[in-house]
């Protein structure tokens, strides 16, 4: 049977990394709360690139270092599509995993989304952990060639699929497609079903009458006949297998 496991940020939770939409995941510029939905946007990234750098490193970056997790290892040989921009599924040795939102350890020239560019490693340890806001501000926008707003051929972006872009190859959306398309089960796991691959591959599934499965510790009812629900952590689901 060929299974196609579909991840999200309850699987690296595990690891220590928060969830994306957790309450660390708001941002303070002057005296405005910003949310992760506000923050991730190509929009703030033209028009406050510091910030939006900054937000990403404190929410993301200064997690780099931290290992996968019993689930990451137990998914290291299965056909897996993840959310999660953390790149722990590679560390645990999947080398065939797709990283549909990109990976935060990755970044490309800032460019018209359906451009063809090269996707480089960020080199993250050059920036000094400073509490001084301002250093660490200065840094980034080095580190990203940004000298007044991110412009095309000019600075760096983050290898990340932000809230007001949409899915191309390459975030490799058509492979994805693919893979659901010729699974016999989709395994959801940690994931809250709030982002398109999850209602895509859902869709999917109900065209061709599949079954699906879902793991997490609260549990979205999809309303679809053919689901499994284990409400339980992905760390615990292994186990039963």
């Amino acid at each position: 049977m060929d299974i196609l496991y579909i991840t999200g940020a309850g699987v690296s939770s595990e690891s220590g990394i928060p969830t994306f939409r957790g309450e660390d995941g708001y941002w303070t510029i002057g005296s405005v709360n910003y949310t992760p939905q506000e923050m991730a946007t190509r929009k703030m990234y033209r028009e406050n690139p510091a910030q939006f750098l900054s937000w990403y490193y404190h929410r993301f970056a200064t997690y780099r270092n931290h290992g996968p997790n019993d689930v990451h290892y137990w998914l290291a040989d299965k056909n897996l599509i993840t959310q999660n921009i953390d790149g722990l599924d590679g560390k645990a040795g999947n080398r065939n995993y797709i990283a549909v939102h990109g990976r935060l350890d990755q970044m490309t020239l800032f460019h018209h989304q359906g451009d063809e560019v090269d996707v480089i490693s960020t080199p993250w340890d050059e920036i000094q952990a400073s509490e001084d806001q301002l250093s660490l501000e200065n840094d980034l926008k080095a580190l990203f060639r940004i000298k007044n707003n991110p412009q095309k051929n000019v600075s760096y972006k983050p290898f990340v699929l932000l809230f007001d872009e949409y899915y191309t190859d390459l975030y490799r959306i058509s492979e994805s497609q693919q893979r659901m398309e010729k699974a016999d089960k989709i395994v959801f796991m940690g994931t809250s079903f709030s982002v398109n691959i999850t209602q895509m591959a859902l869709q999917v599934a109900a065209n061709r009458n599949i079954p699906i499965e879902i793991v997490d510790p609260n549990p979205v009812d999809v309303g679809y006949d053919l689901a499994t629900y284990y409400p339980m952590r992905a760390s615990e689901y292994i186990l039963s297998c």
